[in-house]
């Protein structure tokens, strides 16, 4: 089982996105996961945001919080 972190750091607060990817021995997937978290700064809480069992989910959520950044979280708190 994989497991990949990537933590894209903000003003007010930082993003994580998760990825879990389990597959077999012969390269077939089990499992996919991807988890976007909000990092608090003073506790390190971690609070899901979204969760995506779409393979691949991982780099989109990633891409658009790059690209977008604070104006993407708000979109995702209203449609929350």
């Amino acid at each position: 089982m994989e497991i990949k972190r990537t933590t894209i750091p903000g003003l007010t607060f930082a993003v994580e996105v998760e990825e879990v990817n389990h597959r077999d021995h012969s390269g077939g997937l089990i499992c996919y996961l991807a988890s976007l978290y909000r990092l608090d700064p003073k506790t390190k809480a971690r609070h899901l945001v979204r969760r995506s069992r779409i393979p691949g989910a991982a780099d989109d959520m990633r891409r658009e919080f790059q690209q977008g950044g604070i104006k993407a979280f708000r979109r995702l708190e209203a449609s929350a």
